[in-house]
């Protein structure tokens, strides 16, 4: 058990075995160590080495002789806050060198602007990562809905969504089958910044959604749980003037 925890903390088989071997006997001469574990000496001198810079050994001189004393295990909580902290400093150096080339990287993917571009998302993870693309909308964002469906594929994600776009302000109109919930949400229309209008007859449903915003068009399965984005401003265009045209003969309530 306790070996499967090291290992989980990246440390290797033999890191594992002198760490556990000094921990027992709490302080020692490498070649004690190697006794213990059957590792060579030189091996044990290499690994004590490692196990220092992650804080969890020290040394100390006694004659000629050089001791090796294991740290109490709580500084393995200390190992894993700096572990965490230079992970946070990588992660960041990454980040800026993604900004830095930005550019570049956008200028090769813009190369065919005729081209529609197409991007597939699939499981829930993907679906978030597919809606949260509707939150770049520079403007409103037009969709068919169905309110149940959408909440019972992400029930946790909405709410906050919903918050978030507010924050961006930016408006959304809905075209949706009428049912328990969508009329429940319809009473928060003005708070969450948009504006419901039901199909005409309550057999009238559907459970996959469509989102149109800026040049793109997103479709999304709930039940599939996949996703497609297009980006195309022709067909945009085109769901965006099929949708004006439905929403005008439509009642508002």
């Amino acid at each position: 058990m306790i070996k499967n925890l090291l290992s989980a903390l990246d440390f290797s088989e033999k890191e594992s075995l002198v760490y556990l071997a000094l921990l027992e006997v709490g302080s020692g001469k490498a070649q004690e160590i190697a006794k213990k574990t059957g590792l060579n000496r030189t091996t044990v001198y290499d690994i004590f080495e490692v196990l220092m810079q992650k804080g969890l050994v020290s040394k100390y001189k006694k004659g000629s002789a050089t001791f090796f004393n294991a740290l109490e295990p709580k500084h393995l909580l200390t190992y894993l806050d700096r572990e965490k902290e230079e992970q946070a400093k990588k992660i960041e150096k990454q980040k800026q060198k993604v900004s830095e080339l930005l550019p570049q990287l956008i200028s090769l993917q813009n190369i065919f602007t005729n081209k529609p571009k197409v991007q597939f998302f699939e499981g829930e993870k993907g679906m978030r990562e597919a809606y949260e693309n509707t939150l770049e909308a520079d403007g409103m964002i037009l969709g068919y809905a169905n309110i149940e469906t959408i909440h019972e594929g992400l029930p946790d994600f909405f709410p906050e969504y919903y918050k978030r776009r507010v924050e961006k302000r930016i408006f959304g109109k809905g075209i949706i089958p009428r049912n328990e919930m969508s009329i429940e949400r319809m009473t928060h229309n003005k708070e969450e910044m948009r504006d419901f209008r039901f199909l005409p007859d309550e057999e009238m449903t559907f459970t996959p959604e469509v989102n149109i915003y800026n040049n793109k068009i997103l479709v999304a399965s709930w039940k599939e749980k996949m996703a497609i984005i297009i980006e195309s401003k022709e067909l945009a265009d085109l769901q965006r003037l099929t949708f004006n045209l439905l929403w005008d003969t439509l009642p508002r309530k």
